[in-house]
């Protein structure tokens, strides 16, 4: 399996590591912004090509897929790019930052029948699988998910601490984390949502707080803090309150609710939740399956969050 990464920042980095760790997955192709930024990317994980033409890129022959981690106002437009070049695409969270954007994705998808993944990698994480282990298989019910995604971040600098060429958003972006594992941990469509949100950053023109509150059918809730204004370490825990006991997750480790940390070998093939996506990515192609959370599977997440936005809007429009 060949793969071209779109994109050198942080989450680049972070596919190029899982790929590099799965057997017959090669990297091929780098692309990005900058010929500077698509070599240094390349020396590092010994690509042969680097391109900032991302038609090139995606349309060459030595490509089978192609993992977009770039700007995600411009997700839509590369996605489907690619799979009309009958490329395999696997789009960073989040697919797009618009209901109409991620329909078109959906669309083009079953036009071309190629396999296209939506990044949601908190679903592949061990301690969020063993957590669904739980839920969905061991009869634990979640009472309540509480979580928070919190950083420091009033200039437009990256995860890795560079400047970013696009604004990121605490809705689109890190909700949609959570939006979509709540659904995905439950097994159940939200059916309530409501949110608030603090004063827009004057140049980001973005809210810099925000806070939603989400309901199951069946009565699991969900309580999200989100911040671009917490000095402290960058994380986004996860705290389940079932009925039979108290778990947190924080990326790939979990604890129980005291703090005590469990043993997640062999929960998943790898301890890294991006290889594990990554895998999965692959054995879909290999299969001829829709991988877990297909652009198709991740809509549902877009729509609610279209709402969401619709109704911060109308309550605070700016």
């Amino acid at each position: 399996m060949k793969f071209c990464i779109s994109g050198n920042g942080a989450m680049g980095n972070a596919h190029a590591k899982a790929l590099k760790a799965i057997p017959g997955a090669e990297i091929t192709v780098v692309q990005s912004r900058t010929q500077e930024g698509a070599d240094k990317f390349a020396e590092t994980y010994g690509i042969k090509t680097a391109l900032t033409d991302y038609d090139a890129a995606v349309k060459r022959d030595d490509v089978d897929a192609v993992i977009i981690t770039g700007p995600t106002q411009i997700h839509a437009d590369q996605a489907e790019t690619a799979m009309r070049a009958g490329k395999h695409v696997l789009i960073e969270i989040p697919m797009c930052d618009s209901v109409a954007d991620a329909e078109r994705i959906v669309r083009v998808q079953k036009e071309t029948g190629v396999t296209a993944m939506a990044g949601h990698v908190r679903r592949f994480n061990p301690s969020h699988q063993l957590m669904n282990q739980k839920l969905r298989k061991e009869g634990v019910v979640l009472q309540q998910m509480q979580a928070h995604t919190h950083f420091f971040r009033r200039t437009n600098m990256n995860a890795l601490g560079q400047p970013r060429s696009w604004v990121d958003h605490l809705l689109w972006h890190h909700a949609c984390h959570t939006v979509d594992l709540f659904s995905y941990q439950t097994g159940e469509k939200i059916s309530e949502a409501y949110a608030v949100q603090g004063p827009y950053h004057p140049e980001l023109k973005i809210a810099m707080d925000m806070g939603i509150v989400m309901k199951t059918p069946k009565g699991s809730i969900c309580v999200l803090s989100l911040s671009f204004n917490d000095e402290g370490p960058i994380g986004s825990p996860y705290r389940y309150m079932c009925d039979k006991g108290t778990w947190v997750s924080f990326y790939d480790d979990l604890t129980d609710g005291f703090g005590k940390k469990l043993d997640l070998a062999g929960v998943a093939p790898s301890m890294n939740g991006f290889e594990n996506q990554d895998r999965e990515f692959i054995a879909a192609i290999e299969g001829k399956r829709a991988p877990n959370c297909s652009v198709a599977d991740a809509l549902d997440t877009m729509k609610l969050l279209g709402k969401i936005e619709d109704m911060l809007l109308a309550n605070d429009p700016k």
